[in-house]
């Protein structure tokens, strides 16, 4: 008989210094001595905010002022399955303390070693270290062209880029102009700290310290996750979904939430049907296909992790 999953309030409070507060599981309790991030199950009845204000109050001695969903994450383990309900509290009134005897410690998001925590709290890891925009690259004229377009959004704050290069324009341009872009873009992005992934064809190399962005196609084509430190994947649907999971991808995207030129006759998903396909999936997920900067809110309120465009960013 499949067990029940306890719903579990989580909040991963971050500060402006890059760090988020961690707390440690006394010994002698379920996975004493992991660090994980605050929080407590839901009594019967109760209202997810009622319950974060009450555990983050009962833990901490803080009151949460502002706070958005960050991941949903399920995981069973031997004793008992839990459904990690995580959001990212940005502010907060009062002193954090460990008011039931508990080790606290402010680490920093990018330093966090997952095996410190428990199997559950690693999605949150990887939601809490993934921004919360996605740019992919689109049309561009020439070299100095796409130097100006990409300079421009990592200006505005881009931190993670997709270099995309179809075999179309591969055929078109040639692998000289390629590896041309590749190493702009690449430098661009070492320059700015923002994270590379390649979305291209095989033959062309990706620099050794970018990730990989899978198609659909290659997607269903891996049977395991590339040798690769950052991996994402483009989903359409529940069957691509689940495949990048089972894989282990890092994060995925899922198009197309409305209705965009590119895929002009793709049937858009709606943001309902976003929803329901992210919210049992244990990996981030971001909202692509016609959404704009406006659309971030409502993609975190839809289980996003964020969103991912070109003609957004890619001006």
């Amino acid at each position: 008989m499949t067990s029940a999953f306890i719903h579990v309030a989580v909040a991963a409070i971050v500060n402006n210094k890059g760090e988020v507060l961690v707390s440690q599981r006394k010994q002698g309790t379920h996975l004493g001595g992991y660090w994980e991030f605050p929080g407590g199950k839901l009594e019967p009845g109760e209202v997810f905010t009622n319950a974060l204000t009450r555990e983050l109050k009962e833990e901490l001695d803080i009151v949460p002022l502002a706070s958005r969903p960050l991941i949903r994450a399920r995981y069973r383990y031997p004793e008992k399955s839990v459904l990690l309900d995580v959001w990212k509290v940005e502010s907060y009134s009062g002193t954090p303390s460990g008011v039931e005897g508990q080790r606290i410690d402010w680490r920093r998001i990018d330093q966090l070693d997952e095996k410190l925590f428990p199997p559950a709290d690693r999605p949150v890891i990887n939601a809490l270290v993934l921004p919360e925009r996605y740019l992919i690259t689109g049309e561009f004229r020439d070299a100095a062209d796409f130097e100006r377009r990409l300079s421009a959004a990592l200006d505005q704050g881009i931190e993670m880029v997709q270099l995309r290069l179809t075999h179309e324009w591969l055929a078109v341009n040639g692998e000289s102009c390629a590896l041309e872009i590749i190493q702009r873009c690449h430098s661009l992005c070492q320059q700015r700290a923002a994270s590379l992934l390649c979305n291209m064809p095989a033959q062309l190399d990706v620099p050794a310290e970018a990730g990989i962005h899978l198609n659909s196609r290659r997607l269903i084509g891996c049977a395991s996750r590339p040798d690769a430190k950052l991996v994402a994947a483009s989903c359409h649907n529940r069957e691509e979904l689940e495949h990048a999971q089972s894989i282990d991808v890092d994060f995925a995207v899922l198009s197309p939430v409305q209705d965009t030129r590119s895929h002009a006759n793709a049937r858009p998903l709606g943001w309902a049907r976003f929803h329901a396909l992210v919210d049992d999936i244990n990996i981030p997920v971001y909202a692509l296909g016609g959404v704009v900067a406006e659309d971030l809110e409502t993609a975190w309120q839809s289980g996003g992790q964020g969103i991912a465009a070109i003609s957004a960013f890619w001006r």
